[in-house]
């Protein structure tokens, strides 16, 4: 039974960190690897079109993590209001269902949406007198990154709610039902019972999820364009182009390595953090 195990583990996650030594070559297909020392690093670092990247990789992100945290927790003590079982279970199969869509699926959708020919959304505008002709909105710095956060939310915000619900059950009903015997109402009682047994899975969830925030790549691919790089291109994207596009495959695994030093980064300073605020840390 541990074979298999270990055998995909050994195939899909350590094997292929032998890759790294590429980012100390010059390699493209159509050459051998080349050992050039830390070029393509220097190269790296003094390259704007990779700092812009990074810089819009911490930006999407981040503010999306921040706003997952916020729409999950906020959304899941809300479900967790609702008295009838039926209705609760409908909000709750609604709000996960745009989960399980594919992001190409909800790239076209809301592509369509957003249309400047026939779009629902620019319709909308151009009726109520907001603006006067539709606006490209996929195209444009000034919107991308808020169309962008929205999405996100709309799809994965369901999901999200999923494991704070799960830990709200497990309160204890003796400290609601104490609470309002003192007097306190809802609103009180999740204020002071809820959120504060919700603290540590909170941290937790932050923690686990700020170790994915350098990967970002999907969601992003389906909906930028060229129009869009200096607010939307990431450091997933820029790696697609300079590895696969521009078949410059040592300069691309450099880039790569330096985001998985950056997450290590990340991570472990959030721990440190975890470790200061609650004594333990989670990895």
């Amino acid at each position: 039974m541990f074979i298999p195990v270990f055998a995909q583990l050994w195939v899909f996650h350590y094997w292929p960190m032998a890759g790294i030594r590429f980012a100390f070559t010059k390699y493209t297909p159509f050459i051998q690897p080349q050992y050039i020392g830390f070029d393509n690093f220097t190269r790296l670092f003094n390259e704007p079109r990779f700092w812009s990247a990074f810089n819009n990789t911490l930006i999407l992100s981040i503010g999306n993590l921040l706003l997952s945290m916020i729409f999950s927790v906020g959304i899941a003590l809300l479900i967790n209001e609702i008295g009838n079982a039926i209705a609760k279970k409908f909000v709750q199969t609604v709000i996960y269902l745009p989960h399980f869509l594919s992001w190409v699926v909800v790239a076209a959708i809301f592509t369509i949406i957003l249309s400047t020919q026939g779009g629902f959304v620019n319709d909308l505008l151009v009726k109520l007198g907001i603006i006067d002709e539709p606006i490209y909105f996929m195209a444009s710095k000034d919107h991308w990154r808020g169309i962008w956060y929205f999405i996100n939310r709309w799809k994965e915000t369901g999901w999200g709610t999923i494991i704070f619900l799960a830990a709200i059950t497990g309160i204890s009903p003796d400290l609601y039902e104490a609470a309002e015997i003192d007097g306190a109402g809802r609103l009180k009682q999740t204020w002071y019972i809820t959120i504060p047994s919700l603290m540590n899975t909170i941290l937790v969830v932050f923690i686990l999820n700020l170790a994915k925030v350098m990967n970002v790549f999907e969601s992003v691919f389906v909906l930028y364009n060229e129009m869009v790089y200096d607010v939307s291109d990431v450091i997933k994207t820029y790696t697609y182009r300079v590895g696969l596009q521009n078949n410059d495959y040592g300069y691309s695994t450099a880039v790569g390595l330096f985001q998985s030093v950056v997450s290590l980064i990340l991570v472990t300073g959030a721990n440190w953090f975890s470790e200061k605020i609650n004594g333990r840390g989670i990895v």
